[in-house]
């Protein structure tokens, strides 16, 4: 845990409910049962093409093919429930970059859409400039940056999405499959850090973040909690081929709720 954000004194009210939520959260998968849900395509270093309701994306080698996780956020953007019309929003591992694209055609009023792979922020701007083009009053910034290191400096946004790649077990030693699958719980921690160190969200932003038990769902949500932010479980997702709880929380600063 983050002993700089661990709770000192007694625990709000908003606290107290966030911990609670937390305890009935499920424990992470064993290894080898995370190790064989998540065996990469054979297709990851060929060229491939995407669709998403009517439009359709190029994705290029080693950018990865969104899959049911990364809909949940496209499919909520797309209805609402990810509210980004008039509103600054930044997409972390936007990859492909079809929350951009969405978002775009929902009339957000920034785009900040940041991946740490060249190429998929290559794929995901012709993507946007294709499908979207120049909208009056929606600005895009396409961001190659680790996390928000390369955003610029005093930026600061209403709706923030993430999909991390923090899968516990390493499922291959090829780089594009460990950027996007496995890189662990550390990502999620300097997630939050660099949201909490450069106050990168508004006093009422919202923080849409997926994390399943394939991950370890438990010790990540506990580090949001220590950070400040008060998650709630907007939608949980199981399948019934596999023992995989896939949660979408909304988390909002723990002050503000």
């Amino acid at each position: 845990m983050g002993e700089q954000y661990r709770t000192r004194t007694a625990p709000t009210a908003g606290e107290a409910r966030a911990w609670a939520l937390h305890e009935t959260l499920p424990h992470t998968l064993p290894a080898h049962e995370i190790i064989s849900l998540n065996t990469p395509k054979a297709d990851l270093h060929t060229w491939r093409t995407y669709a998403y309701k009517e439009w359709t994306f190029d994705l290029p080698p080693d950018v990865f093919m969104p899959g049911e996780t990364s809909r949940m956020i496209h499919d909520r953007i797309l209805d609402g429930t990810i509210p980004v019309s008039g509103r600054s929003y930044a997409a972390m591992g936007a990859g492909l970059g079809v929350e951009a694209v969405v978002a775009g055609l929902r009339g957000a009023k920034e785009i900040h859409a940041v991946d740490v792979d060249p190429e998929s922020v290559r794929a995901m701007t012709e993507a946007y400039e294709r499908i979207v083009g120049d909208r009056p009053g929606t600005l895009f910034h396409p961001w190659v940056s680790d996390l928000f290191e390369g955003v610029p400096d005093g930026a600061q946004f209403d709706v923030v999405t993430f999909n991390p790649p923090a899968v516990r077990e390493t499922v291959s030693d090829d780089p594009a499959v460990v950027r996007n699958v496995c890189v662990g719980i550390g990502i999620a921690r300097q997630f939050f850090d660099q949201i909490v160190q450069r106050d990168l969200l508004t006093d009422d932003g919202e923080i849409y973040f997926i994390v399943s038990n394939t991950s370890e769902l438990r010790d990540i949500v506990a580090y949001a909690i220590e950070a400040g932010f008060f998650p709630e479980v907007i939608h949980h997702q199981t399948w019934d081929t596999d023992d995989v709880q896939t949660f979408l929380f909304t988390l909002r600063r723990i002050a503000a709720v």
